[in-house]
C-alpha cells in the first residue's frame, strides 16, 4: 500500500490487485515467516480490486501462512473483494515440479482463494491447472537468459491451462521492457506462436 499511495495516481482507472502479505525480505532468515500486513478498511481505501498474499506450503510457517489465507478470504468476503494466493516457494526451488504446484495450488482453491498465481513448470503443467478448481495465474520466478526462454515458458503454460502471467524481473530487468510486454501481450491475448511473438520482439526493440 505504501508504494500505490506514493507512486500511483489515485485517479488511475487500471484495476489493482494489492499485495497484502509480508514482513520478510531476502536477508532474513526465511520468507515463509509471514504475516498480513494490511487491515480489510484501507483495502477498501485504497479501491483495491483484488488482493493477493503467499503462502509457504511444506515450510515451517505452512499452517500460519495457510491461517493468514483464511483470514483473509474471510475479512474479504464480506466486501466482495477476491482474493488471490501465491503458491511462493522462498528460496526453495527445487520444490517447483507439478506435485508440489498442484498441490499447493489445490490447498489456496479449497481455502478459499479465488484465483491463484503458481509457478510454471517445464514437466506436467497442464496437472497444476487441471487439478485446480479456480483460474491459474503464471509467476515468472527466476530470470530467464535470453527473450526467447520467456515467451516458450509462456506460451507453454498458457497452452495447458493458464489464464494469464504475472512477472516481474523478466520483464522490468530487460532493457527492452516494452517490447517484451507486447510480444508476451500476444501470446496471451491473440494466442500467438512463440516465433510470431519473438519476431514481434525483435521488430520493436530496435
Amino acid at each position: 500500500r505504501g508504494v500505490l499511495r506514493s507512486a500511483i495516481e489515485p485517479t488511475l482507472k487500471k484495476p489493482i490487485i494489492l499485495r497484502v502479505s509480508g514482513g520478510t525480505s531476502m536477508v532474513g532468515k526465511d520468507l515463509a515467516n509471514e504475516v498480513i500486513t494490511t487491515a480489510i478498511d484501507d483495502v477498501i481505501r485504497i479501491n483495491a480490486s483484488a488482493v493477493g498474499l503467499s503462502i509457504f506450503v511444506g515450510s515451517d510457517y505452512e499452517k500460519q501462512t495457510l491461517e493468514n489465507l483464511v483470514n483473509l478470504v474471510n475479512e474479504c468476503e464480506k466486501f466482495g473483494i477476491p482474493v488471490m494466493a501465491v503458491t511462493a516457494v522462498g528460496k526453495e526451488l527445487k520444490k517447483r515440479d507439478a506435485r508440489y504446484l498442484a498441490l499447493a495450488c489445490r490447498i489456496a482453491a479449497e481455502l478459499g482463494a479465488k484465483v491463484v498465481k503458481t509457478y510454471w513448470c517445464a514437466e506436467n503443467f497442464e496437472k497444476v491447472t487441471n487439478g485446480c478448481p479456480v483460474p491459474v495465474v503464471m509467476a515468472g520466478g527466476p530470470k530467464c537468459e535470453t527473450e526467447k526462454e520467456v515467451l516458450e515458458f509462456v506460451h507453454d503454460g498458457m497452452q495447458k491451462g493458464a489464464i494469464g502471467i504475472n512477472l516481474g524481473r523478466n520483464v522490468w530487468q530487460n532493457p527492452h521492457a516494452v517490447a517484451v510486454m507486447k510480444a508476451l501481450y500476444e501470446i496471451v491475448h491473440k494466442n500467438a506462436s512463440v516465433d510470431q511473438a519473438f519476431d514481434l520482439f525483435n521488430t520493436l526493440k530496435n
